[in-house]
């Protein structure tokens, strides 16, 4: 246990503390990591049209919920579509290299 936190904030973790807005004297708030970040972005008003749209036609929930996933769909196309030309560019490499190893050099015709 010596080598530990001290116990009062072995329990905390990743949590930060963080003051209470407008408040003298307030008490502190742990802040939990969401993985989210609270940003401010422009979109075009037919983006936000469309997931609107979505949202209305499902009965229900949030836009933003949704300009989030297609964001992350996105994301995770590209970085498989990423992965599978470094696979590509791996192989060719490999059986390129195997081609150049196997080729005999051309032999040339005497002169006479």
């Amino acid at each position: 246990m010596s080598e530990c936190m001290p116990r009062s904030r072995a329990h905390q973790g990743s949590e930060v503390p963080r003051p209470r807005a407008g408040r003298r004297g307030g008490r502190v708030r742990l802040a939990r990591p969401s993985g989210k970040t609270k940003i401010s972005i422009r979109l075009d008003n037919t983006v936000l049209a469309h997931f609107r749209a979505l949202v209305t036609e499902a009965g229900g929930g949030n836009y933003q919920t949704l300009i989030n996933e297609a964001l992350l769909a996105h994301v995770h196309h590209r970085s498989a579509i990423d992965s599978m030309r470094q696979v590509v560019r791996e192989e060719l490499a490999r059986y390129t290299a195997g081609t150049r190893a196997r080729r005999r050099p051309a032999r040339r015709a005497a002169a006479p």
